[in-house]
């Protein structure tokens, strides 16, 4: 135990050690710690407080916004024009990057807090045995050795084993994602093979206690914890980048050297052919580089990226960062919990038996509302005495019903999920669980434990006693010697199998099964013990209860499958439990076998046979934070996409590795909430599928508006390659060329961003991840076909301009492009000059708008979506052409960029583009679809 916190030994079992032997080797008594030894021990082991990882500072946050590789590019482009004495485009070219590293750095500016969420869970103060007096602490100071009280409703601040309890019941469903509390033990268990969270005799830090009290020593205090093991494993697990954000470095990379080597290759053309000084081919060189560097399609990705942020919170998805969106739409396995999300986690009685009759219960969840009727019909006769039953199954019960308290809310439970179900079947039935605990008064309780599986409670009853005792079928049944018929009768064989193929049946429905028995204690016993109470039972019937399946779940399942997307189910519940859950609502289809996979079974299994275990239907149950982590890199490793659902700490790890984390709004702990890169508002599987649709839809759009950008930088670089070719006056300047990728263009690309998904989209398989996001198809429609056709057309317009004014040797033609803008005005080539190059970027927007109109399709007509179906993009075309004619006729605007008004028949010229290369798309598209059809040679057959 030396050194400067020093942590106690990781392997002594303490749940296997007798109580006097734990305090020695923990070196404290049953007075506690006293107050010497708990500072040493303090300044030995540390505060009990979760060591939280050097966070990134938030300048540096910022500035990763400034220094990825598109805005690198763009800070080089912007520099090359300062040197290439063009300050108004250099100051243009880092706005774009200011102003789009600002937007982003907003929209993701809730940093990771994770630990800080841990911190938060723990309590403030605890109260502890210390120089053999009560005495309340901060949780903090706590120290290996402390003894602790834990009562009703306290907060556990560290891992503790008990020494003694009476009927303490713990909530450790952010540990381990079980819903029902768990009854603890004070007493040693040797020889147990149980996961230390699944130990009865241990409490851990940020667990709660629902009910009675206990004192427990404690043994580890701060990371040694299992909240601080999930803490590191939290801290420790990188976040990797988006599939989307992978894919704009690629393209970055692709669209960077191919822009570096043609402006390299022309910059050495011009000087070595035409001659030209270094400045001026520099120039000329920049000119080509932003021609080809798409510097509308960074803010125009974040920008569309928040939209869809925006549309997906509507349908109860909030993301917390924007490239996440995208990563859903190529999503290929969903790791998902079971309750809460699947499931309503509302424990619910669906059918009782008794007396030889079975009855159904109507009404989901915890509001009182719903009947009991026979199962083929009308009443249940008295004769089956299901009065009884469910007046000793609400009275052998520790949980409470809590109203709804205001307009909009809900009954809720305080205390066991499964025990507040029966209390609502006996609401149904007719029996106040209130008013019949004060005419049967509880006098005794013998709690629940895992070996007996049984509870019972004593409650006087006229002159005498009667004991009520409900658990397991088997367990109870063993234990009854009668059963009610009318009255007691006999529990002959047959009847004890008649309920046993009962229970059986209810079994097969994924029912949970609980039995009731009474007995008349006529005289006061002794001593109240399991073995004087139960014995002699009257069996009174069986209540088979479930979580009810989300209503909406079983559809959203299918989507999954018609999409290609498969579900594996991760839970700290049961298996059985788990897998009838997963055939209800399809999860399992019907027939099908399933492999059940515990964790203590993948503790056993080595790293490389992880991915065997997804050759088929498989269900994980029982699992550990560190079985999900381990599970999410396997099937990473196998090249999925893994989005991870869940709610609790346990989630934690998993989901901020996972490609897409998911946490749960209503349910989920800040800690998940923290680590997930989403948050479901309404805790539903369903608004998943919803999300996953949104995303697939965001990278069509992402597709749709990078084809329509890349469209434009064709008509855009002809010019300076004409210009090296044959030394023709530019018909675009870089200037010019600024004003259509972040001014006209802006407005329309976004707006294909906000494009509804085309019909189908939800049944085709995720795209794989070696598929890119600029492929060679889109290229190719983008730049030989659509960029072809904008470039033909505008430079038709160029050269028909010159040649209705009379010039027509443009080879020979004086370079009004080499003059001072101001000078160029001054001659008749310069004016009829400034009207080519108007002319040419009028071209070049009114052909983006057919463009624009084009790109809202791949394959199907556009008319066949209808095409004014797209409001946002109407919008953006008017904006387009306003801001256009803003540009050539407003005198400032028109000095900067060089351009000058346009005679009206000119006008007619290019409004004519948008027509012909809409046709032109739609004639391509119909020969695909007729070749894919059969129609044309090449085809299917």
């Amino acid at each position: 135990m030396n050194g400067s916190h020093d942590p106690l030994p990781d392997n002594l079992r303490w749940h296997e050690l007798p109580v006097p032997e734990l305090l020695e080797r923990l070196g404290t008594t049953a007075a506690g710690l006293s107050s010497p030894e708990a500072a040493a021990r303090l300044s030995r082991y540390g505060p009990n407080t979760i060591r939280a990882a050097a966070a990134k500072p938030l300048y540096l946050k910022l500035l990763a916004h400034f220094t990825h590789l598109m805005a690198l590019l763009l800070w080089a482009g912007g520099a090359m024009a300062w040197l290439g004495e063009m300050p108004q485009l250099a100051l243009a070219i880092w706005s774009v990057v200011f102003i789009n590293a600002i937007f982003s750095f907003w929209q993701e500016h809730r940093a990771e807090q994770a630990v800080e969420a841990l911190k938060r869970l723990l309590p403030a103060h605890a109260t502890v045995l210390r120089d053999a007096a009560e005495r309340l602490v901060p949780a903090e100071e706590l120290v290996p050795g402390d003894l602790v009280r834990v009562n009703r409703g306290d907060r556990i601040s560290a891992d503790a084993r008990l020494i003694e309890e009476w009927d303490l019941r713990v909530d450790q469903s952010t540990l381990s994602g079980e819903s029902h509390p768990v009854r603890k033990t004070a007493d040693p268990l040797p020889g147990q093979a149980l996961s230390r969270p699944e130990l009865p005799n241990l409490l851990f830090a940020g667990t709660s206690a629902v009910a009675g009290t206990g004192t427990a020593v404690v043994f580890a205090t701060g990371m040694a914890t299992q909240f601080g093991r999930i803490a590191h494993l939290t801290t420790q697990t990188a976040e990797a980048p988006s599939s989307l954000q992978v894919e704009i470095n690629r393209m970055t990379r692709v669209v960077t050297a191919l822009a570096l080597a043609i402006g390299t290759l022309f910059f050495a053309l011009s000087v070595a052919i035409l001659g030209r000084e270094l400045h001026t081919g520099f120039i000329f060189a920049v000119g080509m580089v932003v021609a080809f560097v798409p510097e509308g399609l960074l803010p125009t990705v974040t920008l569309s990226l928040a939209m869809a942020v925006q549309r997906m919170a509507k349908r109860n998805a909030l993301v917390k960062r924007l490239s996440s969106v995208e990563t859903l739409g190529c999503c290929t396995v969903i790791c998902t919990d079971k309750t809460g999300t699947l499931t309503q986690n509302e424990m619910t009685v669906r059918e009782l038996w008794s007396g030889g009759f079975g009855g159904v219960v109507s009404g989901v969840g915890y509001a009182p509302q719903g009947t009991i009727a026979a199962a083929g019909g009308g009443e249940l006769p008295e004769s089956a005495g299901v009065g009884r039953l469910l007046l000793a199954a609400a009275l052998c019960n520790d949980a409470r019903l809590l109203p709804p308290e205001g307009e909009g809310a809900v009954w809720k439970v305080l205390g066991d999920p499964t025990e507040a179900a029966l209390q609502v079947a006996a609401r149904k039935g007719g029996v106040d669980p209130v008013l019949e605990s004060s005419r049967l008064p509880r006098l005794r309780e013998i709690p629940f434990d895992s070996v007996r599986k049984r509870m019972a409670t004593i409650h006087r009853e006229g002159a005498g006693e009667t004991a009520f005792v409900k658990g397991a079928p088997a367990e109870v049944l063993s234990l009854c010697t009668s059963m009610v018929r009318g009255g007691p009768v006999p529990l002959t064989p047959e009847a004890r199998d008649e309920v046993l193929r009962q229970v059986d049946g209810y079994a097969r429905k994924g029912y949970r099964v609980l039995a009731v028995a009474e007995r008349r204690l006529d005289a006061q016993l002794a001593e109240y013990t399991p073995e004087s109470v139960e014995r002699d039972l009257v069996f009174l019937g069986l209540m088979a209860m479930h979580d009810p399946p989300r209503a909406e779940v079983a559809d959203a399942v299918q989507k999954c499958r018609e999409a290609g997307i498969r579900i594996v189910m991760m839970t700290g519940d049961y298996g059985l439990t788990a897998e009838t859950v997963a055939r209800r609502i399809g999860v399992v289809r019907h027939g099908e076998e399933c492999r059940l996979v515990t964790g203590a079974e993948l503790d056993g299994i080595e790293e490389q046979h992880l991915p065997a275990l997804f050759s088929g239907p498989v269900i994980f149950a029982r699992v550990a934070p560190e079985h999900k982590l381990r599970l999410v890199q396997a099937l990473q490793g196998q090249g999925e996409i893994v989005a991870v659902t869940g709610d609790g700490v346990n989630d934690a790890p998993a989901l901020k590795k996972a490609d897409i984390g998911v946490a749960m709004g209503v349910t989920g702990t800040e800690v998940a909430k923290e680590a997930a890169d989403m948050i479901l508002l309404d805790d539903n599987f369903a608004s998943i599928v919803n999300a996953v649709e949104e995303g697939r839809a965001v990278y069509a759009n992402i597709r749709k508006f990078a084809t329509y950008i890349l469209t434009s930088n064709v008509p855009e670089a002809w010019p300076f390659i004409l210009q090296i070719l044959f030394n023709i006056p530019l018909p675009l300047t870089v200037m010019q060329v600024l004003a259509i990728d972040l001014g006209t263009d802006m407005l329309p690309a976004l707006a294909l961003g906000a494009e509804k998904p085309e019909p189908g989209v939800m049944e085709r398989p995720p795209r794989s991840r070696r598929e890119r996001l600029v492929n060679r198809p889109l290229l190719l429609r983008a730049l030989l076909w659509l960029g072809s056709l904008q470039a033909l057309m505008c430079l038709a317009g160029f050269f028909i301009l010159y040649a209705s004014y009379g010039y027509t040797d443009l080879l020979h033609l004086p370079r009004p492009d080499l003059l001072p803008y101001r000078e160029r005005l001054l001659t008749a080539p310069g004016e009829v000059y400034v009207m080519a190059t108007t002319i040419f970027l009028v071209g070049v927007v009114c052909a983006q708008v057919g463009n624009a109109c084009a790109c809202r399709t791949e394959r199907i007509s556009v008319f066949a979506i209808g095409l004014f179906s797209n409001r946002l993009l109407l919008g953006g075309i008017v904006v387009e052409l306003v801001l256009c004619a803003l540009i050539v006729y407003l005198a400032p605007l028109r000095h900067v960029f060089e351009l000058g008004p346009l005679p009206s028949r000119f006008w007619l010229v290019t409004l004519c583009y948008p027509v012909l290369l809409l046709l032109g798309e739609e004639l391509r598209k119909w020969w695909l679809r007729s070749r894919e059809a059969g129609r044309l040679p090449g085809g299917a057959s």
